[in-house]
């Protein structure tokens, strides 16, 4: 009987979770496209306009490590720029949620990670409407495998789990350092330039490769690339790999901001 009304209980708690992650994603998504005429296709339209610019600039230099293509070089280029876009936004928007909503939070009893999640949640929403299709049929142009296509959202979900570990982490953090977001500015820039986005990874000299291998996104990266661009199956491997570090980030982030959140009612 106990256990009974303790699963009507937890059933309930889930239920109200998603309701509230349901209002506040679509008022995330409202707020940030109000008036505008494209709405959540300038996701997809950033990236893509970063890719010509890089193009441009690097494309000729480049491209002969992409099998002398300028378009393979143009699609490896854009799909770093989905990560670390995503990655950027994810997270950036997820420092500022906690303290954003502080007010709201001291008049009535939330769940607090829903705010962090609620905010990578609205940027899922925006890949699956703008950006998953376009790699998609990406995807399957080279491929010619569903696979392929469906493989893609592997790594991608990898790249969840580490923007909700470190959402997790600097949303908490922001509470008790308002500096935060100035130094984060050079984090995610330092991940930037250290990623595989605009350049090839094969000209990194070997002295700086032990270096940037420690950077979490960039096998994420790579093997985003491996499933849209190669033509071959997915590398499994390098999805396990991802997936693992995205999960380990994840456990730890959620860890901190647990154990930090009963301080929060004292700063907010």
């Amino acid at each position: 009987m106990s256990l009974s009304l303790s699963s009507k209980y937890i059933s309930a708690d889930v239920q109200h979770y998603l309701e509230l992650l349901q209002v506040l994603v679509s008022r995330n998504l409202k707020v940030r496209y109000r008036g505008s005429f494209l709405g959540i296709y300038w996701s997809l339209l950033n990236p893509l306009i970063m890719t010509g610019l890089y193009t441009a600039i690097f494309g000729a230099t480049f491209a002969k490590y992409y099998d002398n293509s300028l378009l393979n070089y143009v699609l490896a280029a854009l799909t770093g720029l989905i990560v670390i876009n995503f990655f950027s936004a994810s997270t950036s928007q997820a420092l500022s949620s906690v303290v954003g909503n502080g007010a709201l939070l001291n008049k009535i009893r939330l769940p607090v990670s829903v705010f962090p999640v609620s905010m990578i949640t609205a940027n899922i929403f925006q890949f699956v409407m703008g950006t998953y299709p376009l790699l998609a049929i990406v995807a399957l142009i080279k491929s010619h495998s569903l696979v392929n296509v469906f493989a893609i959202l592997l790594p991608f979900i990898a790249l969840v789990m580490f923007c909700v570990g470190i959402g997790f982490f600097v949303s908490s953090l922001y509470v008790f350092f308002r500096d935060l977001p100035y130094f984060y500015e050079l984090v995610v820039f330092m991940l930037w330039i250290s990623s595989p986005v605009f350049y090839p990874a094969a000209i990194v000299p070997n002295s700086v490769k032990p270096f940037l291998s420690i950077n979490p996104l960039s096998p994420i990266i790579e093997s985003l690339r491996q499933i849209t661009l190669s033509g071959n199956l997915p590398d499994f491997m390098m999805i396990a790999s991802a997936l693992l570090s995205g999960t380990i980030f994840a456990i730890l982030g959620w860890a901190y901001f647990h154990q930090s959140r009963s301080q929060f009612m004292d700063l907010l």
